[in-house]
């Protein structure tokens, strides 16, 4: 490995096999549990959410989250420049509200369900997911059909014995407590 960090390829050359179909990456993503997170920001005093299973730990010091966001996304416009979200993940039994904001359901109906409250950067926070990252966006990079935004948490809000909801084979896992 170079000093400098960069991947190195071996010199022989890899046999080129045809390309993954979009249908085949679906297919396999859909047998990757994932956990239900509504992704949320305030921008001059309108908010906006949108539910996601593309969400993973980047690092611990700091504390750091990435969350990946269609292009395409009705909300993709207020989020591309948001300085701050708060990634909530959804807790057993909030299928009806991950439903909710993956749907096409108008933003300001979106926050009519459930309890929400502000933390640092004023992001909503849903007062009952398993766990709420309130955060700074840090970097933001497009690849491919999406932005992936990393973003530095700032406070963090759990639930005790909430359970998780989670998303496989296109549909809600509901694993321990439901609330």
């Amino acid at each position: 490995m170079s000093e400098t960090n960069e991947l190195q390829r071996e010199e022989r050359p890899i046999e080129k096999a045809e390309p993954i179909s979009a249908q085949a990456f679906k297919e396999g993503m859909a047998n990757l549990a994932g956990a239900v997170n509504i992704v949320t920001t305030e921008v001059n005093g309108v908010r906006a959410g949108f539910t996601a299973t593309a969400v993973c730990s980047v690092s611990d010091s700091p504390a750091t989250l990435l969350v990946c966001l269609n292009r395409g996304s009705s909300v993709y416009e207020t989020f591309k420049n948001a300085p701050n979200v708060a990634i909530n993940t959804l807790a057993s039994g909030q299928d009806a509200l991950s439903n909710l904001f993956g749907g096409k359901a108008p933003m300001a109906e979106r926050f009519e369900t459930g309890n929400w409250s502000t933390q640092q950067t004023q992001s909503p926070v849903l007062t009952d997911a398993a766990v709420s990252f309130d955060c700074q966006v840090i970097h933001r990079q497009s690849i491919a059909t999406h932005d992936a935004f990393f973003c530095e948490v700032v406070a963090i809000q759990t639930t005790d014995n909430s359970g998780a909801l989670l998303y496989y084979q296109r549909g809600y896992l509901n694993v321990g407590s439901t609330l």
